[in-house]
């Protein structure tokens, strides 16, 4: 263990929080507040302060475990966990082909972790099946973002950016629940006279802070963003310049907005129509504005159509791609952002380039040394995968995720796990999936490893090793490394992580999330490098800074860091610094970064944002008399994710021991429940049973369950993987349950 302070990140969620980690007197390291951090100025959650106990060898795995005769698991040597994985393959393969190998990752993986995964599978398995968590975390907002600006980063500006808007309406997010830290962003926007509009079915705590509340109805966000625009349009509130100069595509998605009139869209989505004209007012009257939505809108089986609603309101009145306006998505899980661009996911290769582009293949194809043709093509997106699992993919390699718990119609999937003929777990944690696997691999946590991580701004970041980890224990890069040495690919999967990142570079140069210009050296040095960061370039002389959607605002000048005007305060970090050099490619000074996106012009052809015109549609399943109530799932502040590490905290434990049905008093009267008595949430798929928590702040038509918890209170069981289509996104935000006394 290192003698001194390591400043790094919290393992947790997309804020990538700051953190100091200290020797603690009884052995292992403690955290302290890490100020210098601009993300959250040394704020951290339970969370956060609590991480470093799930180090202890007390809650974690420290040997492999190998399914043995009888049934059981039982610890092994590393080199007959190994063989038996590769064994297994090796015979799948020949046997069933390449394609019946799948893999699964995570949103939780370094960088280097999930850059390096997706290349183990299509070089070392040749199987085109793989994808990982992220699919079920921001999917929607991605192809939403793509579709309008042509390019998806979660945030195109910083946070620190929030305070200094005028008007922020967050649709389906709760931060005082889910990343605390970034609540003071919204207090402050308030403090300084901006006004904040929170969207939820729950007056949650974040909704508590809002200048005002909208309670939709569960899976009706899409009409709620058309409504809106509707009264922007019938009260001349468009910004017609700007749309005439800077978008194309707006007399279609005009005319679908004049379709929801707000009378009608208060039918749609219970909220009243002078609260409507009352968020138009708040919107558009201040000069900056934005539109931030999170996991409500976008996990729905139309929340490709949600988000781009959403930014349709934004082009709309001209708040994006100009300083303190846009739209965003708030990214949940800590990797979520990195986890996206670099090919764990289905159709996608390094630096965020598709899988079947011909262009694309061969420069990866390239840097990994192989024939572009020996790559597979697209697989499937994860739940299908999932899905698939013990029919034609009969074995699966699981990295960082616990679908058993955070996967939509969880028994299925359950099950579907259990008929494989391998599955081989890579965790931290014995979590309920690793509990299912023929072999465990015990893995290195986040303090015991060097590599990088892409926050939910796109600021890439120095995670840095302070422990050394337990005998026993070895890196997803070393297993990785060992699998692969052993069918026979020996080179091209090395440990060290610094030369995994170093491949990523090249691997990502000249691609939407170009990290070419960014070196540990950089990182170590400052405060994260924000992508697109192209290598060999001068601010100012060539390189993003005259790509779309990477350059200046209107009359600004292209020596102005990310090319905002005079606005001093605006400019890149290190932009104005010509002392740093021989780090990001040729050339003395390395390229900044770029914080803000789209300023001179959105990544599409001809730089203009498109909107897409859509309409209102119903839920997947909508309430009848069998399921009369509405589901809606999400978190709570205390536990993260499927909850694998944070149920094992006691602090944690103390604060959310359990699930719970929150229900409003007059659904309990109907049920004849009491605070505290069992209930039973039953919808087509699965029955859970959890105690009623009674509250006014929840609409009478609906109740909620948060996901953290596996066995009966496992809300998953419930929840519906009907698929939007086009990010694949199961809707895990509404689906049509009973209720019964248990």
């Amino acid at each position: 263990m290192q003698s001194t302070s390591t400043p790094t990140h919290c393992p947790y969620c997309a804020l990538q929080c700051g953190m100091n980690l200290t020797p603690a007197q009884q052995g292992g390291v403690e955290v302290r507040d890490r100020t210098d951090f601009p993300v959250n100025r040394g704020a951290l959650c339970g969370k956060g302060r609590t991480a470093p106990q799930v180090l202890s060898s007390r809650v974690r795995l420290t040997s492999p475990l190998v399914r043995a005769g009888d049934g059981t698991l039982a610890p092994a040597t590393w080199d007959e966990a190994l063989d038996r994985i590769t064994g297994e393959l090796t015979r799948i393969r020949a046997e069933h082909g390449a394609d019946a190998l799948g893999v699964f990752g995570g949103g939780g993986l370094t960088n280097e972790k999930a850059y390096a995964l997706g290349k183990f599978a299509r070089v070392v398995l040749g199987t085109s099946q793989i994808d990982y968590n992220g699919r079920f975390c921001m999917s929607s907002a991605a192809a939403a973002g793509i579709k309008a600006f042509g390019l998806d980063r979660g945030l195109p500006f910083p946070l620190e950016d929030i305070p200094r808007t005028g008007c922020v309406i967050l649709v389906g997010s709760n931060p005082a629940e889910t990343m605390p830290p970034a609540l003071r962003y919204f207090t402050e926007l308030r403090a300084n006279g901006g006004t904040l509009i929170v969207v939820d079915p729950r007056r949650t705590r974040t909704a508590e802070q809002a200048d005002l509340h909208l309670a939709p109805r569960p899976g009706t966000d899409l009409a709620l963003a058309l409504g809106l625009l509707h009264l922007v349009v019938a009260e001349g509130r468009t910004d017609e310049e700007y749309i005439q100069r800077r978008t194309s595509g707006w007399e279609e998605a005009r005319a679908a907005a004049m379709a929801h009139w707000p009378e009608y869209v208060e039918r749609i989505t219970g909220v009243p129509v002078p609260q409507l004209r009352e968020a138009v007012r708040l919107f558009c009257e201040p000069e900056h504005a934005m539109v931030l939505t999170a996991r409500g809108p976008e996990q729905q089986s139309k929340g490709t159509d949600t988000v781009g609603a959403w930014i349709n309101l934004c082009l709309a009145t001209g708040r994006a791609g100009r300083p303190l306006s846009g739209y965003g998505c708030l990214t949940g899980q800590g990797n979520g952002q990195g986890g996206r661009e670099h090919g764990q996911k289905a159709d996608q290769l390094p630096g965020y380039r598709k899988l079947d582009d011909p262009a694309a293949r061969a420069h990866v194809a390239g840097v990994w040394g192989v024939d572009p043709d020996s790559l597979p093509g697209p697989g499937r997106s994860a739940y299908e995968l999932l899905d698939a699992l013990g029919g034609d993919i009969r074995s699966l390699l699981l990295m960082g995720s616990n679908p058993v718990v955070s996967a939509p119609r969880a028994a299925h999937v359950e099950e579907r796990l259990r008929s494989l003929e391998f599955l081989a777990v890579c965790d931290v944690v014995l979590s309920e999936t690793a509990a299912l696997a023929d072999v465990v691999l015990p893995v290195t946590q986040w303090a015991e490893e060097t590599g990088t991580t892409t926050n939910l701004e796109g600021r890439v970041l120095l995670r840095r090793r302070a422990l050394t980890p337990p005998d026993g224990v070895r890196s997803d890069l070393e297993v990785m490394h060992g699998i692969a040495a052993r069918l026979g690919v020996e080179k091209g999967f090395p440990t060290d992580p610094e030369e995994v990142f170093e491949e990523l570079r090249r691997a990502s140069a000249g691609g939407p999330a170009d990290y070419s210009g960014i070196t540990y050296r950089r990182l170590a040095e400052e405060n994260g490098v924000f992508w697109p960061c192209p290598g060999g370039a001068e601010p100012g002389e060539g390189g993003a800074l005259d790509a779309p959607g990477a350059g200046r605002e209107e009359g600004g000048s292209p020596d102005a860091g990310a090319g905002l005007g005079e606005d001093a305060s605006l400019d890149a970090p290190g932009a104005d610094d010509p002392a740093r050099d021989g780090d990001g490619g040729a050339g003395a000074h390395p390229h900044p970064g770029t914080p803000r996106l789209f300023l001179d012009g959105f990544a599409t052809p001809d730089g203009r944002a498109r909107f897409v015109p859509v309409t209102h549609r119903a839920a997947a399943e909508e309430p009848d008399d069998e399921y009369p109530v509405l589901l809606t799932t999400g978190r709570v502040v205390a536990q993260y994710q499927s909850g694998a590490q944070t149920r094992r905290v006691d602090e944690l434990n103390a604060a959310a021991p359990s699930a719970f049905v929150e229900l409003h008093p007059r659904l309990a009267v109907r049920l004849g429940t009491a605070e505290g008595d069992p209930v039973a949430v039953v919808s087509r798929r699965g029955r859970a049973v959890a105690p009623a928590r009674i509250t006014p702040h929840i609409r009478p038509d609906t109740v909620f369950m948060p996901f953290h918890w596996p066995g009966a209170g496992r809300a998953n069981t419930l929840t519906n993987p009907a698929l939007d289509p086009t990010s694949r996104m199961p809707e895990f935000k509404v689906c049509a349950v009973r209720l019964e006394r248990a």
